[in-house]
């Protein structure tokens, strides 16, 4: 169904990025890095528990993590685009959505460091893992995840290096996996951002709609009454996505 002009407006300027594409919906639905939290001794354990587990790609290897770089600058730009938008039609934004607009500059920032410290094709002579979640990502980047996952993004110099050692009392790393170990962090924690900001996202994109469609009923309701029920059956006809964000944003409006 052709949505009225409005609404068709509304939707188009949230960015392909966050409708629900199946193709998109893999990248988008990524949860942010966040695991059980271990103190240090655990952390240590941990690092000889995950060095056990780590099996090596023996086979050339590609490399994902520029390209993954790129494509997360790209959705971060977007997510930003969206929120300034959102504020110039006076929706409301959660203090996720203040803080990343608030500290964008940063971001930007560690992406250009990023691009300018990460050598092209670097990764590719780094070891690569075989299995796991990271099957042929450098083994070193699956490490930083690990860490960032069990320190919820706190990163630790003292715990990092605990880790590191206990680490390589199972299998030793090479010189240049722990020269990488600064860059990784910061690809590591990019792409963290990356995944909270898509959530923020999409959950933004699904209360602005509910925000929209409680707006018509109101206005309906109060100035032409009868025709309440056609402003229902678009909005029903339009398809809006049955989850939490849209329908508690919809009960809160139309609660008053």
């Amino acid at each position: 169904m052709k949505l009225i002009p409005s609404a068709h407006e509304l939707i188009s300027n949230m960015g392909v990025f966050f409708q629900t594409n199946k193709s998109k919906r893999s990248y988008l639905n990524e949860e942010p890095l966040r695991a059980e939290l271990f103190s240090s001794d655990q952390m240590e354990r941990f690092g000889k528990v995950l060095a056990g587990t780590h099996k090596l790609n023996t086979k050339p290897a590609l490399d994902h993590l520029l390209k993954r770089l790129a494509e997360n600058e790209i959705l971060l730009n977007e997510v930003r685009r969206l929120l300034t938008d959102s504020i110039k039609r006076k929706y409301q934004i959660t203090p996720a959505g203040e803080w990343l607009l608030d500290n964008f500059y940063l971001i930007e920032e560690h992406i250009r460091n990023a691009k300018r410290h990460f050598p092209k094709n670097y990764s590719e002579d780094l070891p690569q893992l075989l299995n796991g979640a990271s099957t042929g990502l450098p083994r070193i980047y699956d490490i930083v995840l690990e860490i960032i996952s069990h320190s919820d993004g706190k990163i630790d110099i003292e715990i990092l290096s605990g880790f590191v050692k206990a680490y390589q009392t199972v299998t030793n790393l090479k010189l240049g996996e722990l020269w990488a170990i600064p860059i990784m962090l910061r690809l590591a924690l990019i792409e963290n951002i990356r995944r909270v900001s898509a959530r923020i996202a999409t959950d933004k994109v699904d209360k602005n709609l509910a925000d929209y469609w409680a707006d018509e009923m109101i206005k309906t309701a109060e100035n032409d009454p009868k025709n309440l029920i056609l402003i229902i059956a678009d909005m029903a006809r339009s398809n809006p996505p049955i989850v939490s964000a849209f329908v508690s944003e919809l009960t809160r409006q139309l609660r008053g």
